[in-house]
């Protein structure tokens, strides 16, 4: 089939409009596109699982430069280490990061800080194709609060912060116009993957689908065990009536029905309950009680083929195949084995890395020479460290 054929079948990925109000380009069709993704990889187990180990093998083990690493960079007390390990996470779930640095009045940069990417919206191109400011909200779903009040998704709340542009004469003017050093907000280093000015998909947002269907997978699991009637069988006996006269003298029968039966099903069900037995008390006459057993539905069995499908595509989506054919039992689970899947990891994370790299060598070249005479910003890979031989005592 032709590609023209199939593109009335598919869509864009982030749907991107221009909000007036706030005068940025949402990120997705209601601007919450990575609070989504993030939430959809968190529900998905297998999904988080593979999130994290990609975000580990970014970071690797911090920097070469172990003294740069320890390099404070702001006033909170944070190193370069702390900052490089939070935009790690940011790479790993969006393939992008935003840095924000501080100048004093001369225009010298003299702090680093990290900002959630999550919480960066571009501003509109000019004519020229140049976006001037990054507007910056701390949680542009509306849901977080200051002092008991929701920090409501208005202009007013929103800092417009510019875009990173190191070169003095730009810095001075910018807190010319500001008003001054203490009305001045800095600058905001943000970066995509997918190119300049363009936000970027996440890593999992090809297999957004089979994380949903992950989650989906644990709450039928859940629901099977907990909520699943597991009774071994039924005992039926026979209820005894009793006759009873009202004041006129009329027959009148006693009813005892009342709602334990309803009662004593809920007690039948989930795991903490399984091969209890049920007894139904009946009114007609029988010699003797009856034993039923009941044959249950184990829904597990229904989406075994399902549950590997999506684990193995989820895996694959992060290029993480060594450590499915492990998990699996495709291969053995050895030394070498994992040492040839930590180094074959790193080649996957190279991209990412050199970008990370960039980023802060952009930032510090134009800081104190103390901080990285150097300048290495490499970052040393993970390696699978092997089990000590224990000496035999013998």
């Amino acid at each position: 089939m032709r590609v023209k054929e199939l593109k009335r079948k598919s869509s864009r990925r982030i749907d991107i409009s221009y909000i007036q109000s706030l005068g940025i380009q949402s990120y997705g069709d209601d601007n919450l596109y990575p609070q989504t993704l993030r939430n959809i990889i968190a529900a998905s187990s297998t999904g988080s699982e593979c999130s994290e180990r990609f975000a580990d093998f970014i970071e690797g083990n911090g920097f070469m430069n172990e003294q740069f690493s320890s390099y404070v960079v702001n006033r909170r007390g944070q190193t370069s280490d702390d900052i490089h390990a939070l935009i790690c996470n940011d790479m790993a779930c969006f393939n992008g990061i935003a840095l924000h640095v501080n100048y004093n009045v001369y225009g010298d940069i003299v702090e680093l800080s990290h900002v959630p990417f999550e919480n960066c919206r571009l501003l509109e191109e000019d004519d020229n194709g140049y976006v001037a400011k990054i507007a910056v909200h701390p949680d542009w779903a509306g849901n977080k609060t200051r002092k008991g009040k929701k920090i409501q998704v208005k202009k007013e709340n929103v800092d417009y912060i510019d875009v990173f542009n190191p070169v003095k004469e730009v810095v001075l003017s910018q807190i010319e116009a500001a008003g001054g050093i203490e009305f001045y907000k800095g600058q905001i280093l943000w970066l995509s993957l997918y190119g300049k000015n363009v936000y970027p998909t996440g890593r999992a947002d090809r297999v957004v689908t089979e994380m949903s269907t992950d989650e989906g997978l644990s709450n039928v699991k859940y629901r099977n065990v907990r909520n699943n009637f597991l009774p071994a069988g039924m005992v039926i006996t026979k209820k005894g009536t009793h006759t009873a006269f009202d004041d006129d003298g009329n027959e009148v029968k006693d009813d005892d029905a009342n709602d334990s039966f309803s009662e004593m099903l809920v007690n039948l069900q989930g795991d903490m309950n399984s091969n209890k037995l049920l007894d139904v008390t009946l009114e007609t006459d029988e010699e003797k009680p009856e034993f039923v057993p009941f044959t249950t539905q184990n829904y597990d069995k229904e989406f075994t083929v399902t549950d590997a499908s999506v684990v193995e595509r989820i895996y694959s989506a992060y290029g993480q195949e060594p450590w499915y054919c492990i998990r699996i039992g495709k291969v053995g689970f050895s030394g070498d084995i994992l040492e040839d899947a930590f180094e074959y990891y790193n080649s996957i994370v190279s991209k990412q890395q050199r970008c990370i790299e960039r980023a802060f060598q952009m930032v510090f070249r134009y800081w104190f020479e103390t901080a990285n005479p150097s300048n290495d910003y490499s970052v040393q890979p993970l390696k699978y460290v092997r089990n000590a031989n224990v000496p035999d005592n013998n």
